[in-house]
């Protein structure tokens, strides 16, 4: 045991026990401090190549200012459905949790969305982002908050490579963390760039691509990669930026971790979980109710 291993566990330990691990500056989330704010990650994870086991949906949200803890909502569907079907039970269930706990609802809903191909953002549109408007209203009749609706893509094959020397990470030769490509790789006329959240430290660093599908809030361009980039700063479990936004990656995490439960079964790894075939939805377990508000995937 050394100190940076302890440290690491630290962070794990203290996130899991729903302490927080960093908060950035006052000032550094603008967009989240001046008006109620919900921030939500979103994932679904399939099963491997040649298995028919149910897909899971894990959505996250803040529920506090510092946009450092979240709660966790997860649903088994049919496998290999990448629509979360179940949203607007789910953004209900965290809305409801995010008013218990800061007495306050959300004026502003900002959701970020992993794993969508770019065939599916019509769909996503259509179904998910009308869910969430859905769930509002079933909320109450004329909550209507603003809604800005980013699908986050890590499967792509473009990167960036620095032009001067001034620009370079002189640990690992690739951009600099914070670097944006906007044009001439971006989409024509919509809403979309490319950020290198992370600092390299292996190999050619992959951007993260961020395509804007709603926009409500109406967000300029610098204000909206800024505010991405500072989120990429509170994982709680890295004590540096991470390559995609914290609440995607919270999603990402914790839709993998529904894999293990299984009724009546122990998984020694994760190899186990994408051979195993004939399970249905109601072979897994569901999350218990005091699970919710903690960060237990960490």
């Amino acid at each position: 045991m050394n100190k940076q291993t302890a440290g690491m566990l630290g962070l794990k330990i203290n996130v899991k026990l729903n302490g927080s691990n960093m908060a950035l500056h006052s000032g550094s989330l603008p967009f989240i401090e001046e008006k109620p704010t919900i921030v939500f990650g979103a994932d679904v994870s399939h099963p491997g190549p040649g298995s028919d086991m149910p897909s899971i949906a894990a959505i996250v949200a803040s529920y506090d200012q510092n946009v450092t803890k979240y709660a966790t909502s997860i649903r088994f569907q049919k496998s290999r459905v990448e629509i979360i079907e179940s949203i607007e039970e789910m953004v209900i269930e965290l809305l409801r949790i995010f008013h218990r706990t800061t007495k306050r609802k959300p004026q502003r809903i900002l959701f970020y969305r992993d794993g969508v191909g770019e065939g599916q953002y019509e769909d996503i549109v259509h179904y998910e982002v009308e869910g969430i408007r859905n769930a509002c209203r079933k909320l109450e009749a004329t909550y209507n908050p603003t809604i800005t609706f980013i699908v986050v893509r890590k499967r792509h094959h473009t990167r960036m490579f620095p032009v001067n020397r001034s620009d370079v990470d002189n640990k690992s030769n690739n951009c600099q963390a914070g670097t944006v490509l906007e044009r001439p790789v971006g989409h024509p006329f919509e809403f979309d760039f490319f950020l290198l959240s992370h600092p390299g430290l292996q190999g050619t660093s992959r951007p993260t691509h961020y395509h804007v599908l709603v926009d409500d809030n109406k967000f300029d361009a610098d204000r909206l990669q800024t505010l991405t980039y500072n989120l990429c700063y509170l994982f709680a479990r890295c004590p540096r930026a991470v390559s995609m936004v914290s609440p995607a990656y919270y999603a990402h995490l914790a839709a993998f971790r529904a894999r293990f439960w299984r009724k009546n079964s122990i998984l020694s790894d994760s190899a186990s979980v994408s051979t195993d075939t004939g399970l249905g939805i109601e072979d897994y377990k569901q999350m218990h109710p005091k699970m919710k508000s903690l960060m237990f995937f960490m």
